[in-house]
């Protein structure tokens, strides 16, 4: 099986670029949404974070995301650490989600495959990128961020020039006029790469 990596600095449109793969019928895993889901339920994984991040990495048993977020991405030593913790787990998790899959490519979407350096792992990169407007936009709307935290954490991420260097196919999403069709030719020409 075809392993295609779709990555992007937050803001990017990633995921949404993903999703529209799934609904073409090509399996995806979402990385980011499986380490939230791990750092939430798995109790090895729980006592590691708060080892390292002190006990109000949870309150109430859930993962205090604030906290955390407040934590890491102003300082890119902790959220290199928070990292090695977190993606062992979801690397694990990939591996066995990979044994169920049955298609001729599945898509992996993560924003940190340079830095967690599983690139190396992947048959086909797609580097989604928009301009640094267009994303800080994104993230204010999704996550009710101000202005200086949505700068704050596109800075604690890898340059978007660098990704786009290490990948073989770039996106550039500031809006969702075409990306149907995009996609649908990128699909069309995976199939195409992968049938040789």
């Amino acid at each position: 099986m075809n392993l295609v990596a779709i990555t992007g600095g937050i803001g990017s449109g990633k995921t949404h670029f993903a999703k529209l793969f799934q609904n073409l019928g090509i399996p995806v895993f979402f990385a980011d949404d499986q380490a939230k889901a791990l750092m939430q339920n798995a109790t090895l994984l729980k006592a590691k974070i708060i080892d390292v991040f002190g006990e109000m990495s949870y309150k109430n048993g859930e993962l205090n995301r604030p906290y955390l977020a407040n934590l890491v991405f102003n300082d890119k030593t902790k959220l290199t650490k928070l990292n090695k913790i977190v993606h062992p787990a979801v690397k694990a998790h990939f591996k066995n989600w990979l044994l169920m899959q049955k298609s001729d490519y599945i898509i992996y979407e993560n924003a940190i495959l340079f830095e967690t350096n599983t690139a190396a792992d992947f048959d086909f990169i797609i580097c989604v990128t928009a301009d640094l407007e267009t994303r800080i936009n994104r993230i204010i709307k999704r996550d009710g961020s101000t202005r200086q935290q949505a700068l704050s954490r596109i800075e604690n991420q890898i340059d978007d020039n660098e990704r786009i260097k290490k990948s073989d196919l770039v996106v550039y999403n500031n809006s969702d006029e075409n990306l149907n069709k995009e996609v649908l030719k990128i699909h069309q020409s995976l199939l195409k790469l992968f049938a040789k």
